[in-house]
């Protein structure tokens, strides 16, 4: 093969093969030899900080499912975007970090910049990493990085690529096509199918897998043939089943022992695409119903090899429950009892978190993507804003502060077609507001709604819970979001009044640019759990 290309276009050539001509980053020295000549049908979007580039790439490739690209700086620029390579290795999302690194001549004296061991620096919240041999080696480890990235489960990966390497000679790697699909066990589908259809009271809970494999259908198809009453996993980062369904039971808490009450009555358990389980608040006991039988398909073989109760069946999500639905045949079953929807909350002032999330669901375009991240206001989320389409929802799955303002405008830089509101309480604003300014210079129509109770009011509520008196390091006040989002070049308004929610809502989902509303609420807290 010719060996007239340099390492930069055959890294662009792979990038273009693959689709990922989007590239967010924040380059410095390191990174300028690589973004020389660069091509007009690619498009860079600056991040103001790393852990917002980040941020922004994970949520663009959840929307596309498929790898997108981040371009950081040397040692110091890939610290400062952990937290969002943590974030995007619990979403599962197929995020490739490109870093620069120093010229390999000054190694030895670790000049300035230089990340020394730089491979092992994101780990372990990276299922591959490298800093090639040689220069020539770069395409080709880009390649094997993207595969390695889009296959399930999905998560980020690393690569470190010293800044003289750019102008090297070296071959176009072949660009190939990999098939990861993988079936469920023949046998074990058999004993599945068996003894869902022998159960008098089936019970499904399921995970943001689901949605992330494109198998909402098949999910609903099989509540329905099962007449099945349906919970969402714990703490689950996408919406994987319709919460305005007849069969939708609620959210799980993540406490074992709430968890375990939840599913008394259940004689087979069905977990997909979610672990089994995830807790944030330790209790003892048993896991599950004492005469309750688990089954769990999941795309991920840690979680099935850690789940401590059960059986579980490896595969594709989509393939198995495909397959799944061709066994299963159909019974007569008394339907499962879903949600009670709750009475409308009360119109009070100061606002309350009950209130402001009804009223948003009361006003939002049907189709509209809700990107959360309001920890101390979820249930309210839960039982007054129900999610009702596949790719309705996102948020974080490390339970990590930071991702929502950055992730919405990944989210809306993927698609163009349904309006992206963004939900986030004042104390996780804090860690990436510099979002708001790629928001406004790209005129992206995102309603922000920040849920200002002037704290971290989730931290109280832990506080109080574990009987926790005069703890530091609570209190968010004096912030003015108003003025920091014009600041940035956003529409704002604050909002302190029952009776300017709903016009303010309806004023911002209609405009054509961002829009921050800085909602007082009442200060109080309320249990998360």
């Amino acid at each position: 093969m010719s060996q007239s290309h340099t390492v930069r276009d055959a890294v662009v050539h792979v990038l273009r093969a693959y689709g990922m001509t989007t590239v967010f980053g924040n380059p410095g020295s390191t990174e300028l030899k690589m973004l020389k000549n660069w091509p007009q049908d690619f498009r860079y979007v600056l991040g103001l900080n790393e852990s917002c580039c980040v941020a922004m790439a994970d949520a663009f490739s959840q929307v596309n499912r498929r790898a997108s690209f981040v371009n950081l700086h040397s040692a110091a620029g890939v610290g400062h975007a952990m937290a969002s390579i943590f974030n995007a290795y619990r979403n599962q999302s197929p995020v490739i970090v490109l870093a620069g690194q120093q010229t390999r001549a000054m190694f030895p004296t670790e000049p300035l910049l230089f990340a020394t061991d730089a491979a092992e620096l994101p780990k372990p919240y990276v299922k591959w990493s490298v800093e090639p041999a040689r220069a020539q080696d770069v395409p080709l480890a880009l390649a094997r990085a993207y595969h390695m990235a889009m296959q399930r489960p999905r998560a980020p990966v690393f690569l470190s690529v010293p800044e003289d390497d750019w102008d090297v000679e070296t071959a176009l790697p072949e660009m190939r096509a990999v098939h990861d699909a993988v079936a469920p066990s023949p046998l074990a589908l058999t004993d599945l199918v068996a003894k869902l259809h022998r159960s008098q009271r089936p019970t499904i809970v399921v995970g943001a897998a689901v949605d992330q494999a494109g198998a909402w259908n098949e999910i609903v198809e099989l509540a329905e043939r099962l007449q099945a009453a349906v919970w969402a996993s714990p703490m689950s980062a996408r919406c994987s089943f319709p919460e305005n369904h007849r069969l939708f039971a609620g959210f799980l808490p993540p406490v074992r022992n709430q968890l375990r009450s939840r599913l008394e009555g259940a004689d087979v358990i069905l977990v997909a695409g979610a672990p089994v389980f995830t807790y944030h608040v330790h209790t003892e006991g048993p896991y599950i119903p004492p005469d309750a039988t688990l089954y769990h398909l999941t795309e991920d073989p840690q979680h099935a090899a850690r789940s401590p109760v059960g059986t579980s069946i490896v595969c594709s999500l989509r393939l198995g429950l495909q397959q799944l639905l061709a066994q299963l045949p159909r019974r007569d079953r008394q339907p499962a009892k879903g949600r009670a929807r709750l009475p409308d909350p009360p119109v009070t002032d100061p606002i309350s978190g009950e209130y402001l999330m009804a009223a948003i669901a009361q006003t939002m375009p049907t189709d509209a993507i809700i990107v959360e991240e309001a920890p101390s206001h979820r249930n309210a989320l839960h039982d007054y804003l129900p999610v009702t389409t596949s790719g309705g929802f996102y948020t974080e799955a490390s339970g990590g502060l930071g991702w929502a303002l950055p992730g919405a405008i990944g989210v809306a830089l993927a698609q163009s077609k349904r309006k992206v509101i963004c939900i986030v309480g004042d104390g996780s604003a804090l860690y990436s507001i510099q979002a708001l300014w790629n928001a406004a210079q790209a005129k992206l129509p995102i309603t922000f709604i920040v849920f200002n109770n002037r704290g971290y009011a989730a931290l109280k509520a832990f506080s109080d819970a574990l009987k926790i008196v005069g703890a530091p390091g609570q209190e968010v006040s004096g912030m003015n979001f108003v003025d920091v989002a014009r600041g940035f070049g956003c529409q704002a308004r604050a909002i302190d009044r029952c009776s300017g929610v709903t016009s303010a809502l309806q004023e911002a989902f209609a405009a054509s640019e961002p829009v921050v509303l800085d909602v007082h609420l009442e200060t109080g807290f309320k249990p998360l759990y």
